[in-house]
């Protein structure tokens, strides 16, 4: 099936409302949420055109097609729905951090109506302030509309994440949060921002443990060895800083196309068991001894 499109405060197409309804039995529908920096209203810093489109129209080297990277665009008729969710995220860090919120209200109602369709609920995968929109859409979601959800190196509050988890809807989803010391000075910036250096970064993980969270290191040696043991070789050069490896650090939409379209076969029971689940303390990726050349694309 072909890219679906959609707003923040748009309402479901006729077209949506109809693939919904009719999709294969066990076919997912997943929904992109990209970050900071990014407006549907401006044509060159449409999402569309860029991270959520098939065939992305810009050159840079961080335009990898998210939805070929999840397994859509082959023609397959069971291969699902991918939503392509674009909101406004531009101007000041502390406003788009703001209408991410709202975005994540209008998320809600989406997803919401979107799993009552389809009988099914609905996966989410957000990068940086994409990860915000997902989890503040769990405070208005229907409870079941949201499956799972993978975090992007979330620009987002351990508090507020905390806050998601325990409302209705996020009893029921089951989030894998991708965390990165190489990511430590963009969650530094957001704690002396916006929090005034008085709250943690998601970037710590989770502050107390939850059945249905884990915290994914994507720079740690046992979390890439666990991996690897899954059947996903991931590319081990590490950056000592980089807000994008999560998307872009070779085999790692692998792990995240399998993990949304058949989550049975990584449950979240074995990957709790078999993935270290630590988080390293901040700075060691800066610190740390330069890395040798590899295949990295950032």
């Amino acid at each position: 099936m072909p890219v679906v499109r959609t707003n923040a405060g748009c309402d479901l197409s006729l077209e949506l409302r109809g693939l919904a309804k009719d999709l294969p039995t066990d076919a997912p529908i997943i929904v992109m949420i990209h970050g900071y920096r990014y407006s549907p209203s401006q044509p060159g810093n449409d999402p569309h055109r860029h991270i959520l489109a098939l065939n992305p129209e810009t050159p840079a080297r961080r335009a990898l097609s998210w939805p070929r990277a999840l397994g859509f665009g082959t023609g397959s008729a069971d291969e699902g729905i991918a939503l392509a969710f674009g909101w406004e995220a531009t101007g000041r860090l502390g406003r788009a951090y703001w209408r991410a919120g709202k975005a994540g209200d209008a998320l809600a109602r989406t997803v919401s109506e979107l799993a009552d369709l389809a009988g099914r609920p609905v996966a989410l995968i957000g990068h940086s302030l994409g990860a915000r929109v997902a989890l503040q859409a769990l405070h208005q979601a229907q409870p079941g509309s949201i499956g799972r959800i993978i975090l992007l190196t979330g620009a987002e509050f351990r508090d507020a994440a905390a806050d998601a988890l325990n409302s209705p809807a996020g009893r029921y989803a089951e989030i894998l949060n991708i965390t990165s010391r190489e990511n430590d000075l963009f969650d530094f910036a957001i704690e002396m921002w916006l929090g005034y250096g008085r709250r943690q970064a998601l970037g710590f993980g989770l502050a107390l443990p939850a059945r249905n969270w884990i915290d994914v290191q994507i720079d740690h040696d046992g979390t890439l060895a666990a991996l690897s043991d899954f059947g996903f070789p991931v590319d081990r050069t590490a950056l000592r800083l980089s807000h994008w490896t999560p998307y872009l650090r070779r085999g790692l939409f692998d792990f995240y196309r399998t993990a949304l379209r058949q989550p049975w076969a990584l449950p979240m029971h074995m990957l709790r068991t078999r993935l270290p689940g630590r988080i390293e303390p901040r700075w060691s990726r800066l610190l740390a001894p330069p890395p040798p050349a590899g295949n990295l694309r950032a």
